[in-house]
């Protein structure tokens, strides 16, 4: 999946930050040759858990770059985030000149049977994907303005501390592109299995990765028939994205509050109060 990564995100990150969990497959080598990326090795601050330790890397990682970014984009490889009609650049510097701070995405779970030709730029050739609330992610963010970011298990929420503006309107999608070939993800799980500690498996985290090939078909299945075009003419991503968005507050409450323009949304926040919910 790395050639698709870098083919989506190249023309718009500057610097990537990749951490590697012990890859054997050539995969070292292949980010080694990346000019944008420096590597380091995923440390397992919690021996018994790798969901632990990955939310531990997640909430700290991003603090060395207050000093130079202007955004942060927390993604893994095989989530490429995407503005259907405008360039990732342009986005940002609109967001950046509203004042804008931080950036939720709405996700989408891809579905192609069939594994992409190497050199396809995956938002363009594949783009039949079912609107999936657990993929709604605090992708993009400000690492001046926000103090802690506060992911949970998996990063699928998070609750952050800071100076918080969100956008008037949500237009970020983020198209988790793991449904791709049947045969070869199933195959896949069984490997990621391995990589779990015992506290995931008590604790029942990624259980997806024991389930059986029929029960992975069933599930496959049912992201294929509820998939939408993202490329299709008329396609809005609120309209079809019709799940809870978790960090938007009630827009009466706070209008009431008068924490709206109508430029940007602002969200004073603190310690202990969570606005999701």
């Amino acid at each position: 999946m790395l050639g698709f990564f870098f083919r989506h995100y190249d023309s718009w990150i500057d610097r990537y930050f990749i951490y590697d969990n012990g890859s054997t497959d050539g995969t070292l080598e292949m980010l080694q040759s990346h000019p944008k990326v420096e590597l380091r090795k995923f440390e397992w601050t919690d021996p018994e858990s790798f969901v632990s330790s990955h939310q531990k890397m997640q909430n700290n990682s991003w603090k060395e770059s207050r000093k130079e970014a202007a955004w942060v984009v927390m993604a893994s490889i095989d989530e490429h985030l995407h503005v259907p009609g405008v360039g990732m650049r342009d986005y940002l510097e609109r967001c950046q000149k509203m004042g804008v701070t931080l950036l939720h995405s709405m996700g989408f779970q891809m579905v192609s049977e069939e594994f992409p030709q190497k050199d396809e730029m995956l938002c363009q050739t594949r783009t039949m994907g079912c609107p999936y609330g657990r993929m709604s992610k605090l992708c993009i963010f400000n690492p001046k303005a926000v103090r802690k970011s506060n992911f949970d298990g998996g990063g699928h929420e998070a609750h952050p501390i800071g100076e918080l503006r969100l956008p008037p309107r949500d237009e970020m999608l983020l198209l988790h592109y793991k449904n791709i070939g049947f045969e070869r993800l199933f195959q896949h799980h069984r490997k990621l299995k391995e990589g779990l500690g015992s506290k995931d498996r008590v604790q029942q985290w990624a259980k997806k990765y024991d389930w059986s090939q029929e029960k992975f078909r069933i599930d496959w299945d049912l992201f294929a028939q509820n998939a939408v075009d993202i490329s299709g003419k008329g396609f809005s991503a609120v309209r079809c994205h019709r799940i809870r968005r978790w960090w938007r507050p009630s827009w009466r409450l706070l209008n009431r509050l008068g924490l709206v323009s109508k430029d940007v949304l602002f969200l004073p926040r603190l310690p202990g109060e969570s606005w999701a919910g």
